[in-house]
């Protein structure tokens, strides 16, 4: 990998990772585009590594959220009163709503870092969840909001999440929908999509780094790693500003549709041999 590239990717990271389009997905063709082996374990370390950067921006963007959620869980634990702010159960909901994730992330860590890697799985995934996403659109009456988030929407929205691991569902793209169909708006589901993201996301950082550091350093290299996390990071902050007014006044149909032909055509390009599944 050069320097081109590993900048390439970073933005193809940035960009994707809170759209519902699937940013593994992305990044998996990119990087079979560039003749990458998309099974390798430097190169799948890597994919998972960036995502970090665009997380971090996240947190900065929402950092007025973040801190009065944060300050409302610790008022929750020493204050019978702290604990009718809406914002503890809010933070109670979301650290259980990231669990699932986490449980079945690692749990089949091999999987769904070899075995689902596959551009077919991909393919598929790109199609079958456009469906999905254009149901709950449809089916979404919006008709609660931030305050009245509970543990069990988070519960199941967290569940949802887990479908992420397969490339090309899209982590944002199941969050949402399965956000809409608890009749959650755009705006809620969103936002709680990107708070579920950061223990998820970071955690399989701090994993990756840790199993695979020899790997990164034989193979794509720290110097590029860390360029493409920082690149992640500077577009990811763009994508999410747009995203948050974007949804605010528009449905998913762009996503949906963009996600059918992207999965159409690397299927016909897979059927035709013009590239290869791994």
């Amino acid at each position: 990998m050069n320097i081109i590239q590993a900048v390439i990717l970073g933005a193809v990271e940035g960009i994707t990772e809170f759209l519902p389009v699937s940013s593994t997905g992305h990044l998996t063709i990119v990087e079979k585009l560039f003749g990458f082996d998309i099974a390798a374990d430097d190169i799948t370390a890597f994919t998972a590594i960036i995502q970090s950067g665009a997380v971090l921006a996240t947190l900065i963007f929402l950092r007025k959220d973040l801190i009065r959620i944060v300050v409302a869980w610790f008022k929750g634990l020493f204050s019978a009163a702290g604990r009718e702010n809406p914002d503890w159960k809010y933070a109670w909901a979301v650290i259980l709503g990231s669990i699932p994730v986490v449980i079945v992330g690692a749990t089949f860590q091999d999987t769904v870092e070899h075995t689902l890697r596959s551009l077919w799985f991909i393919a598929g995934a790109l199609i079958i969840w456009s469906g999905a996403m254009a149901f709950a659109d449809h089916a979404a009456t919006q008709i609660r909001h931030s305050d009245d988030v509970t543990w069990k929407d988070t519960l199941i929205i967290g569940v949802v999440q887990c479908l992420a691991l397969i490339p090309g569902v899209s982590r944002s793209g199941a969050t949402m929908s399965a956000g809409l169909l608890r009749d959650l708006d755009r705006v809620t589901v969103t936002k709680l999509s990107f708070f579920l993201s950061i223990p998820a996301l970071f955690g399989a950082t701090v994993l990756q780094v840790h199993d695979y550091s020899g790997e990164i350093a034989d193979g794509v290299g720290w110097t590029n790693t860390a360029a493409a996390t920082l690149v992640s990071f500077i577009v990811g902050y763009a994508a999410v500003a747009w995203l948050l007014k974007f949804i605010s006044r528009h449905s998913y149909s762009i996503f949906i549709a963009y996600r059918l032909v992207l999965g159409a055509l690397l299927a016909v390009l897979l059927a035709t041999n013009t590239i290869s599944a791994k």
